[in-house]
């Protein structure tokens, strides 16, 4: 279950409030949070180059590096956290700065314990939001995206090709099938859907197939036979193989890199 827990950094350079927060946090969360603590920025920046932590609630102003400083290191960060700045009522330059440079939030010293439950969860609601959608962007083919970028240059025979495609990705789809559909020619029909897609017939299913695939892996609990079955693949062996293909891992293998789930687990 460690794999589900939310992973906080709490940055202050007085020990009450650093561990009253982490208290309060703690027994607000059960067993949700995972709180480590820094009582200055050169710690908590050698913390956060360590490791990935969804939340970073840090004092404006800190010895050594300043939470400002801290909060700047952070730019080009590939799992840049969430951030929350504390302050006191005669800093609050320093907050409109920190709320520039990314922070979304701000608690006022003394702290109030019920503003830093809804600050926090507030933060961390965002920061799950960011990541699912780093997942959707990642879920994108971009050849598919090229395809859509072309619509409005299209044919009426293409467009309606691709429309039937995508009602009808889960049943058997064949060039010949769909040129007698459309009454083309098929060696015609081949290469003006070509010509104007940018992909040849074949791979352009194949590829909204896999596409619907990983969506099916990310946001449902459907075995990989059945999602395979479900785009339209006869067997689980081929659809395996396409995949692979495709992204170069298989869909079990993919559903655990984008779950977070480390890969020596089977």
């Amino acid at each position: 279950m460690e794999l589900t827990l939310k992973t906080i950094l709490v940055v202050d350079d007085e020990p009450r409030t650093r561990q009253g927060i982490k208290q309060t946090l703690e027994t607000s969360g059960s067993g949700k949070y995972r709180i480590e603590t820094a009582e200055n920025g050169v710690e908590a920046l050698d913390k956060l180059r360590q490791q990935a932590f969804h939340l970073l609630i840090t004092d404006v102003r800190l010895p050594e590096i300043s939470g400002l400083d801290l909060i700047r290191s952070l730019e080009g960060h590939a799992r840049k956290p969430c951030i929350v700045v504390i302050s006191g009522y005669a800093e609050f330059d320093y907050v409109q700065q920190a709320l520039r440079l990314g922070a979304v939030n701000y608690l006022l010293k003394p702290i109030d314990k019920q503003e830093l439950l809804k600050a926090a969860g507030e933060a961390l609601r965002l920061e799950e939001e960011r990541e699912l959608h780093e997942k959707l962007e990642k879920l994108v083919d971009p050849t598919l995206l090229k395809v859509g970028g072309r619509e409005a240059a299209l044919s009426e025979p293409v467009k309606e090709a691709l429309d039937y495609i995508k009602e009808h990705i889960h049943e058997p789809l064949t060039m010949a099938d769909m040129a007698a559909r459309l009454h083309l020619n098929a060696s015609y029909f081949s290469v003006l859907f070509k010509e104007q897609t940018g992909t040849p017939f074949s791979e352009y299913v194949s590829r909204l197939r896999i596409q619907r695939a990983k969506e099916l892996l990310l946001q449902t609990r459907l075995s990989v036979a059945e999602i395979g079955s479900r785009v339209g693949y006869r067997t689980d062996k081929y659809f395996i193989k396409v995949f692979k293909e495709l992204e170069s891992v298989s869909p079990s293998r993919y559903r655990q890199q984008m779950a977070g789930i480390p890969e020596e687990i089977q």
